[in-house]
């Protein structure tokens, strides 16, 4: 490997790809994963201080909103060095590049885009609630990019702490074959250290250290001895199937070395087969030097890591190499603004290197971008370097049309990179300036912030002229009215939030659209005949052609497909986007001399919405997997109140003498559920939610949004 790996270095580069690691942590809201990066960074001296979530003072939580609310919203990136003194890379010193990501399920987007560019993730858990909402929601986002992870059972030292519940819970709700690699000695106010059981060695803290830098390399303690033994044989057999030389030493009732074990696990954690799992405190300060470790030991270096798939400009694929003699490729996967250099684009460099001064060509836009400045992050600070290489994560200046998921690569080989997919928005509200010096800021403002963040987003409502702002829940929208103010020193006023509701069809229908004008001279002549049919769930917006023997002409099927989706932004129900069905282009005709695309576009138009009248279309809502955590005597009363939003019990079960209830719930019904849940339990439960999927609306309900839209419409 490393002779292999040393050809794919650049001579002047400080860190090798081998030793390398970009990984990222990420789990639900508030299961530890700030403060765990904050432990990583004061055990690998990139801070002297520990900072606190709590107190405001966590280096990855830098923004204003963050610190007040103690909630992580955009993602940081970091760097670090750490060396080990056990395991396959021991005396190595490794770069790890960290992205702490956000849990709030509003702020998904940050999630979503740092996993794809990221080799390996260390996902986060709180050893008493275990696997919640959004631990899913993130553990479905490493699979769709196919990131190896270890898991981290956080919060040890928690009354209610269950070390191996939280691995049965990953076993049972995530699917994943997860095995101890370390044991806890003691638990709750008891947690005093861990077991290796690799190395079968304990390492007991020393309670007069504050920082967790002092603990005791031990024999196993006696009581733990065949605790040790058994876990370390499962962990054994687990990982035979996957190793040649582990199976064959098992076979034989061989011992097994500590190298070979490290070898085995490396290589399922790196092929998905295998998730190994670490308990400790963060807080407390214990079994975070153990999670750096196994970043080192079972994560990947990007070259361990399959050929990364890319596509030249004729949708053929393309394998790139990952090394820094091979010609430039990366992506752009998050967009920030500066208020000091400006616009910075976050890159992950896939293949080659870059130099700052260079150009870069954007097949998006075939156009070159000069990057001015090359600088690497370090939260909110930042470090101005003169190289990067392949496998580094870095920012640019100096670029101006570049957005999220755009590739930069060398003029030489023009390829596009597979971008990060985003969520659409499920709730909006309308925004404007409360004078009209405003009015340009706010302008500029929201156009910053929608390049910023790909789930924001900015609409002009036709009927009333609002300015109409959508993200993905009331907190996200929130935020965005702060920074408005904070950075931007714009004084807005929010509308109520008001529901993204969808369109879609029911049944199959034909529709024509004719857009013919006469009026002296050259006229306006288009017409196409279209059918609607529903499509699968999540499917979006299909359209295909099945003209034959030219009855239109080749150049005007695109703008009949344009205007087909132009008419899907606005459906015959309510006016809401239309999704999840396939329309198509079955019949028309043309005028040799009056035809033209506008008047095709106009036919494409008028041909889906008649189409789609006839097509039993119905109003679709947003519905949210809703969890709430409540002591027994609340129950009651809270699974009465979701049954009155219209709530569907899902499941319901004891867990730490606590009650989970999961249910599905409109959107429309949880405005404001925070400050209702906490009056129905004193203030005891807690809940958290999450977009689930789309249902048809009652029709009393329809009723009312109809009524509603029509006095919109009326008062404008």
């Amino acid at each position: 490997m490393s002779q292999n790996g040393s050809q794919k270095n650049d001579p002047k580069r400080q860190t090798i790809l081998e030793h390398t690691r970009n990984i990222g942590i990420a789990a639900h809201i508030d299961a530890g994963k700030t403060t765990t990066t904050e432990r990583i960074l004061f055990y690998t001296g990139v801070v002297h201080r520990m900072g606190e979530v709590h107190d405001g003072t966590a280096v990855t939580d830098w923004m204003e909103q963050e610190r007040e609310r103690g909630i992580t919203i955009t993602s940081a990136a970091i760097s670090c060095h750490w060396t080990t003194q056990h395991g396959l890379f021991k005396q190595i010193q490794h770069r790890v590049n960290i992205i702490d990501t956000p849990g709030h399920v509003d702020f998904t987007a940050e999630v979503e885009r740092s996993l794809r560019v990221l080799d390996g993730t260390i996902a986060v858990f709180c050893a008493v609630a275990g696997v919640q909402p959004q631990s899913e929601t993130v553990w479905r986002q490493m699979n769709k990019y196919r990131v190896p992870r270890v898991a981290f059972v956080n919060k040890m030292d928690r009354v209610g702490a269950n070390f191996f519940a939280v691995i049965d819970d990953i076993r049972s709700k995530l699917g994943s074959n997860a095995h101890a690699l370390f044991l806890n000695i003691g638990s709750e106010d008891q947690f005093r250290g861990l077991i290796d059981l690799v190395r079968m060695r304990a390492y007991v803290y020393d309670e007069s250290d504050s920082c967790g830098m002092r603990f005791d390399d031990v024999d196993i303690p006696g009581e733990y001895a065949d605790a040790a033994k058994k876990y370390r044989e499962a962990l054994v057999e687990a990982l035979v199937d996957f190793d040649e030389v582990l199976a064959a030493k098992y076979i034989e009732g061989e011992e097994i070395r500590e190298d070979e074990l490290r070898t085995a696990i490396r290589g399922a954690t790196i092929a998905l087969k295998f998730v190994g799992v670490i308990p400790g405190s963060a807080f407390k300060n214990k079994g975070v030097q153990m999670v750096v470790d196994a970043i080192v030991d079972y994560l990947p270096s990007p070259i361990d890591l399959p050929s990364v798939s890319a596509f030249d400009d004729d949708g053929k694929g393309v394998e790139l190499e990952v090394s820094d003699h091979e010609k430039l490729a990366m992506l752009a996967f998050k967009i920030m603004y500066d208020p000091y250099v400006g616009k910075l684009v976050f890159c992950r460099i896939y293949a080659g290197k870059l130099e700052k001064g260079n150009s870069v060509y954007n097949p998006r836009t075939g156009k070159m971008e000069r990057i001015s400045r090359l600088v690497i992050m370090k939260a909110d600070a930042r470090e101005e370097i003169e190289m990067a290489y392949s496998g580094d994560i870095c920012a640019i200046v100096g670029v101006k049309n570049v957005v999220t998921g755009d590739t930069l690569c060398d003029r030489s080989r023009p390829i596009r990179l597979e971008p990060p997919t985003f969520p659409e928005p499920v709730i909006h509200m309308s925004i404007e300036p409360n004078s009209k010096a405003d009015q340009e800021k706010l302008s500029l403002a929201l156009q910053r912030l929608a390049e910023e963040d790909p789930t924001f987003r900015i609409t002009s409502d036709p009927d009333t002229q609002q300015t109409l702002i959508a993200g993905m829940g009331e907190l996200h929208l929130e935020i965005i009215r702060d920074r408005l103010f904070r950075e931007f020193k714009v004084d807005a006023a929010a509308g109520k939030p008001c529901i993204a509701y969808r369109e879609t069809v029911t049944q199959k229908a034909e529709g024509e659209g004719k857009f013919i004008r006469q009026s002296g001279g050259r006229g306006q002549y288009g017409h196409a005949v279209i059918t609607v049919e529903p499509g699968e769930k999540g499917s979006g917006v299909t359209v295909v052609s099945e003209i034959v023997g030219g009855v239109i002409p080749k150049e005007y099927i695109k703008p009949v497909e344009d205007g087909i989706r132009e008419g899907a932004q606005g459906g015959t129900v309510a006016g809401y986007p239309v999704v999840d069905f396939t329309a198509r282009i079955v019949d028309g005709s043309f005028h040799e001399v009056d035809s033209s695309e506008l008047a095709f576009k106009m036919a494409g138009i008028f041909g889906f919405k008649e189409a789609m009248r006839k097509a039993a279309p119905i109003l679709l809502e947003p519905i949210m997997q809703v969890e709430v955590i409540t002591p027994e005597e609340y129950q009651g009363d809270i699974m009465g109140d979701l049954s009155r939003r219209r709530g569907q019990i899902q499941s319901m079960g004891e867990k730490h003498g606590q009650y989970e209830i999961r249910s599905f719930v409109p959107l429309d019904s949880m405005f404001g559920y925070a400050t209702d849940v906490r009056s129905l339990s004193k203030g005891r439960a807690s809940y958290s939610m999450e977009p689930s999927h789309f249902e048809q609306v009652p029709a009393a309900i329809l009723a009312k949004i109809t009524e509603s839209n029509s006095k919109r419409i009326s008062r404008s």
